[in-house]
């Protein structure tokens, strides 16, 4: 697996399985946007949890979208967008219901759409959807292993620390783990590295912080920590930088 970093404007529309310079790579774009929004780009793009503190996502034009759980700060804009979305049940039967395509799974299950694969994992979290009055019974809280052109992508949604993170590691391999590092609402420092290695993944990058006073954190330490007792790779990005990797 190889890296190259790429710093783009926040909202740069990546193309299809073409690279900085314009050449088709088999390789797979990871570009942090801000907060849990991620988007992975190759032969197809997936937007996960589409929202951004400020400004839009809507211009990245996925060819799916993935919601976690059903909070707002991670919902975001999935009805304006109004892509072909995978959720959990609950969530995927709401999204219909405001007209957005959706394929609803459950935790433990797998998907293929198009060539891409979507397996959801566990996650400790609650997941209402927060909308309007009382909200909505959102089911539980997830997160996702995304495959595709050879690169499997672990992104853990809002979640605790827990022990069958092994298990996603041994069952899934994924080359790439997107971790939560704020605290407060979910790991923090110390336990997202413990998550690190349970999961095995050669590269890790964090997400889930400083979007708010509240979840703070200098991610500086965290990946000193990591790689001065591991063979992990931690790539701490900038919203709107992306990284390329490459299949093993």
């Amino acid at each position: 697996m190889s890296l190259l970093v790429v710093r783009v404007p926040p909202f740069f529309p990546v193309p299809h399985n073409v690279d900085a310079y314009g050449i088709l790579s088999a390789c797979m774009y990871i570009t942090w946007l801000g907060h849990s929004c991620v988007l992975l780009s190759g032969s197809k793009k997936v937007l996960i949890d589409p929202f951004i503190e400020t400004g839009s996502v809507a211009g990245t034009k996925p060819d799916f979208v993935a919601i976690t759980h059903g909070h707002a700060d991670h919902m975001g804009e999935v009805v304006t967008i109004k892509r072909p979305t995978v959720a959990i049940t609950e969530i995927a039967k709401y999204l219909k219901a405001r007209g957005v395509p959706s394929e609803g799974m459950n935790i433990g299950g797998t998907l293929v759409l198009r060539g891409v694969t979507f397996t959801m994992t566990p996650a400790m979290h609650s997941g209402r959807i927060e909308e309007t009055g009382q909200g909505y019974g959102g089911g539980t809280a997830a997160g996702f292993v995304i495959a595709m052109d050879g690169v499997s992508v672990y992104h853990a949604g809002d979640t605790g620390l827990f022990s069958d993170m092994k298990l996603i590691g041994e069952l899934y391999h994924p080359d790439v783990a997107l971790l939560p590092i704020g605290g407060r609402f979910t790991m923090g420092p110390a336990e997202a590295m413990m998550a690190a290695n349970f999961i095995g993944a050669k590269l890790v990058i964090p997400i889930h912080y400083n979007t708010w006073d509240k979840i703070e954190q200098d991610p500086e330490p965290w990946k000193e920590a990591i790689e001065r007792t591991t063979d992990i790779r931690v790539k701490i990005l900038k919203p709107g930088e992306m990284v390329e990797v490459k299949p093993s």
